[in-house]
């Protein structure tokens, strides 16, 4: 075990006992909002009266088509597990792979589940992690990608460039709380301009998204819908991949 695990948190999460979700009854149909509201993310429209973001209602408007089918989704930024753990319950074929760059606040273990301690954004790490789960960067493999890491727009663009080639046709790339860095970033494009690029499919100056990158992404993208939740900084993206 070296110093990088060490400060990842991964010794700890290893050592420290979790939740075994696989145990608890399951719902013949069970809904996503109270799913959300028992493990505690988030993304429910209120956590312990306290008011959350309120996404449930997007996810399942583009999701629910994925209820009862075999998929893969990547969580990168997952902190407790809580929107895995709900995921694992409403989508019962998936398996769900979670990115955390610190994984030591993860509490929930189920076997449709796997956690990984690495830099979403290092891309070393990521061909890593891709390689040992025999994931081929040349094929597609996941049918559901959610960013919810830094929210920094450099860590989201990074983010796209990485890992949208790997979404199936149909497939989402979602990008929660895309605003909170989206205003102050004057070297980088913002999520909201992207969006408008990619629509009109004029390219745009950008160091992480390459003149490259951006045509794929043109020849790529069916639609993209953005939405405002219940918070002034909740602001969610799902792109969907042709």
């Amino acid at each position: 075990m070296n110093l990088r695990n060490l400060f990842n948190g991964k010794l700890y999460y290893y050592l420290k006992p979790k939740i075994n979700i696989d145990n608890e009854k399951n719902h013949i149909n069970p809904n996503l909002e109270n799913l959300f509201k028992q493990y505690g993310t988030d993304k429910a429209n209120f956590i312990d009266k306290k008011i959350g973001h309120g996404y449930t209602k997007f996810y399942l408007k583009h999701l629910n088509k994925f209820k009862k089918k075999e998929i893969n989704i990547l969580e990168i930024g997952s902190y407790s597990g809580a929107s895995a753990a709900a995921f694992s319950k409403f989508f019962r074929k998936a398996k769900i792979f979670c990115l955390d760059i610190n994984i030591s606040n993860f509490k929930y273990q189920s076997k449709k589940i796997k956690v990984f301690a690495l830099d979403a954004c290092n891309k070393q790490e990521v061909d890593f992690f891709l390689k040992n789960n025999n994931i081929n960067v040349n094929k597609n493999f996941f049918d559901i990608i959610i960013d919810d890491g830094s929210h920094k727009l450099i860590d989201i663009l990074k983010g796209i460039k990485l890992f949208f080639s790997l979404l199936r046709s149909d497939g989402f790339y979602i990008i929660e709380d895309y605003k909170f860095d989206n205003d102050h970033n004057k070297n980088e494009i913002s999520i909201d301009k992207l969006k408008k690029k990619i629509i009109h499919k004029k390219k745009f100056k950008s160091e992480i998204l390459d003149c490259r990158l951006q045509l794929k992404l043109f020849d790529d993208i069916k639609k993209i819908y953005t939405y405002k939740g219940n918070l002034e900084g909740s602001r969610i993206i799902f792109i969907n991949k042709k």
